[in-house]
């Protein structure tokens, strides 16, 4: 299970979606994987598929700065204290209007989506400032363009992720720690399924695949496989200079348009809202 001297990538949320992808992209390019999750099960799924000689699991609760701490500690020794890329994947939802989702579930989300990513730069930074040409790269979500409604606090965390990367991408240059982020649309992932639907306070039904199955045939919801963000991270490492990858291109055009004027884009989202939308609308 040794990294030797190929490059290093260390991915939270690596047992599905998004970071499995990812893992499996960079590790068919011959890199060797760091992959963490709370799901044990789907880290060794992801081990056997990639195999054992380049891939070490990891169970972390991202929420955990003394785990961090730990797992990053494991982490140099087994890479010569090298990290080409850390990739701060991890992240839940929930679904609904603001006052209807208890405060405790809004808080995990704001510990896993903010909070651990936070904790996992604080740990890995002395190895990516160790290896030249490193990346500190996160998934942020089409949710950051525009406060999504009935996904507040989730969008919020998403809009916090890309504050942290314009200011890191500015301050980690003094270090040579390159920073960057993703933006995703509808990518077909668990979260979709893991993520609950709140309505007047009560935990209804999970959203399952309601919003991957209804998703439009075009535009920037339309249905993306995690493959996609995968090479998006895949070009980014090789020096594109982005700093914030929409995927698809299509969900810059909504970060424009608020920008230009957010007014309107409030105003349009308000007639949406009361004539039934949901936040894919």
């Amino acid at each position: 299970m040794t990294s030797g001297e190929r490059r290093i990538a260390f991915i939270t949320g690596a047992a599905s979606g998004i970071g499995r992808a990812t893992a499996e992209h960079f590790a068919a390019q011959g890199w060797w994987i760091g992959a963490a999750d709370r799901n044990t099960a789907g880290l060794e799924e992801l081990r056997d598929a990639i195999g054992k000689e380049s891939c070490r699991p990891w169970p972390l609760d991202v929420t955990d700065k003394t785990a961090w701490d730990a797992v990053v500690a494991e982490l140099s020794e087994e890479s010569g204290g090298r990290l080409d890329l850390l990739f701060n994947n991890a992240g839940i939802g929930a679904a609904g209007f603001f006052e209807d989702i208890p405060i405790e579930e809004s808080l995990k989300i704001i510990d896993v989506n903010l909070i651990g990513v936070i904790n996992g730069i604080y740990a890995a930074l002395p190895l990516l400032e160790a290896t030249p040409n490193s990346l500190c790269f996160t998934t942020s979500s089409s949710a950051a363009t525009y406060g999504a409604p009935h996904l507040a606090v989730y969008s919020a965390t998403k809009f916090a992720v890309k504050g942290l990367t314009e200011a890191l991408a500015v301050e980690l240059s003094r270090k040579d720690v390159r920073v960057a982020d993703v933006l995703p649309g509808v990518i077909d992932t668990a979260i979709f399924g893991d993520s609950p639907v709140w309505v007047e306070g009560r935990r209804e039904t999970d959203m399952g695949r309601t919003v991957v199955d209804n998703a439009p045939a075009e535009g920037p919801f339309r249905l993306i496989p995690p493959s996609a963000v995968a090479e998006a991270v895949w070009r980014c490492y090789q020096g594109d200079p982005r700093m914030h990858w929409y995927v698809p291109d299509e969900v810059e055009a909504i970060d424009k348009a608020k920008a230009a004027d957010p007014e309107a884009m409030r105003d349009g989202r308000i007639a949406a809202l009361k004539a039934g939308a949901t936040p894919l609308d």
